[in-house]
């Protein structure tokens, strides 16, 4: 089972890479195709706000990859239910005021893994 949470956090970790990529250097040029119907002139103005919510996801994905260098269980267990949990927090907040979607995106997959993190 611990196999199978490492791999979860890899692939939640590699997703908030993706979206600080996305919205710290593409917001301008990718978010115009990805959001088509937001008015295209919303996203110039916006580049600095969109930049500053990619480097948050930097830091989740950050203290996620922080994870496979732990060596002592209890730490390891502690840091991982933190950034998990502060993912799961971030994906309801975002489904609530923005996306139904990111419930099933980012959300939906922490909870999985928070769940997995305290059972076993």
């Amino acid at each position: 089972m611990q196999l199978t949470i490492k791999i979860l956090i890899g692939i939640i970790a590699f997703l908030h890479c993706y979206i600080m990529w996305f919205e710290m250097f593409a917001w301008t040029t990718k978010g115009r195709k990805v959001f088509s119907s937001f008015p295209k002139d919303l996203f110039e103005p916006t580049k600095v706000m969109a930049g500053n919510q990619g480097l948050y996801n930097g830091f989740l994905a950050a203290g996620l990859i922080w994870t496979f260098f732990i060596t002592d269980p209890i730490w390891y267990t502690n840091i991982a239910l933190f950034f998990v949990s502060c993912v799961a927090i971030a994906g309801i907040y975002g489904s609530l005021t923005a996306d139904k979607k990111i419930f099933f995106v980012q959300a939906l997959p922490a909870l999985i893994t928070l769940v997995l993190l305290l059972v076993f």
